[in-house]
């Protein structure tokens, strides 16, 4: 690669900031992200709504609403129980009362300091915060399966909201769409839109939207990751993206050994390579970059950001997107 890998702010800044609220956004790019990446779920009302899950009793204070206390449920979402509230059960005006809060506040007691003070986000709220940074946005469809089967077009609401924020024509150098279902990803490609186009991949396990149509018959993630299957997804995606273990492999004690050569072999299967998600904290270390046994203090982070860019990869995701660019500057800018 000749140019500078992507700076992408996971949810926004979230290592500083309750994910996917305004004041995550808005601090990622003023710590230098290219980018930032807002999940996106539906409303009752078909509105595409900025949580990474639909499931949003970690990242609200809906549990402690009691207006809203009869709608907790148990719903299966990818083959997966779930028991809480969920974004399809309100509208937007409904959801626009919330406020958002710290998703781990033990490991981010900073951040949980922000409880309460930000509400809940559409799309087009986070492309003009873009839009005014003069960044890219990476929008990720979720549970395109699940939508669908609650007769709730996800493809079709995301087309609209981006056509209504201006950035239908902006380009793939500044609009990415993600999903781990290609099926939704097909169904956004075929109006039009102008983007970037990345799939991403577990480090194990089957995408659901296969799983549903192919059953037992469905390819896993590892058989997509072979050169054939890496080939193939070259035949309708721009590129990947993978859990940063694919990329620096960990052994049953948690330790990694350096890095794979998924890298390489996508690049040569001519797929764009990103990954998720680089965060400074032990916890999310392996074991031989963590410092101490305190699992929110930061480990070296350094690194193991370091050895990730190394490998050529084209995107990387981060909590804590300053630290994802000094990095980057640290292994020379080019990837």
């Amino acid at each position: 690669m000749d140019q500078q890998t992507l700076v992408i702010g996971h949810r926004g800044a979230s290592g500083y900031r309750p994910e996917h609220t305004a004041s995550a956004y808005e601090l990622a790019f003023a710590l230098g992200a290219d980018a930032v990446e807002p999940d996106v779920v539906l409303s009752r009302d078909g509105v595409p709504v900025v949580r990474h899950e639909n499931e949003i009793s970690g990242t609200t204070d809906v549990a402690s609403r009691a207006e809203f206390a009869d709608r907790r449920t148990t719903r299966e979402v990818d083959g997966v129980a779930h028991t809480g509230w969920f974004t399809e059960d309100f509208t937007w005006p409904e959801l626009q009362t919330l406020r958002a809060i710290e998703r781990l506040p033990g490991i981010r007691p900073s951040s949980a300091s922000f409880d309460g003070r930000f509400g809940l986000l559409r799309l087009r709220d986070v492309l003009r915060i873009a839009e005014e940074a003069g960044g890219g946005a990476v929008v990720e469809l979720k549970h395109g399966t699940h939508f669908s089967a609650a007769g709730l077009a996800l493809a079709e609401a995301v087309a609209h909201e981006i056509d209504e924020a201006g950035w239908g024509r902006i380009g793939r150098e500044r609009l990415t769409v993600e999903s781990f279902e290609q099926t939704v990803l097909g169904e956004l490609q075929a109006t039009g839109l102008d983007a970037r186009w990345i799939y991403l991949l577990e480090d194990s396990g089957t995408a659901f939207d296969l799983l549903a149509r192919l059953g037992t018959a469905a390819p896993g993630y590892a058989d997509q990751l072979t050169d054939s299957g890496l080939r193939s997804l070259a035949e309708s995606v721009d590129g990947i993206s993978v859990d940063k273990a694919t990329i620096l492999p960990r052994d049953l004690l948690g330790v990694s050994h350096g890095a794979s050569d998924v890298v390489d072999r996508a690049h040569a299967a001519g797929l764009e390579v990103f990954t998720w998600t680089l965060r400074a904290e032990n916890r999310f270390l392996p074991r031989n970059f963590r410092l101490g046994h305190d699992k929110a203090a930061f480990g070296r982070w350094e690194e193991e950001f370091q050895e990730i860019l190394a490998t050529g990869v084209d995107g990387v995701f981060a909590d804590q997107p300053d630290l994802a660019v000094a990095a980057r500057s640290a292994v020379g800018g080019a990837a």
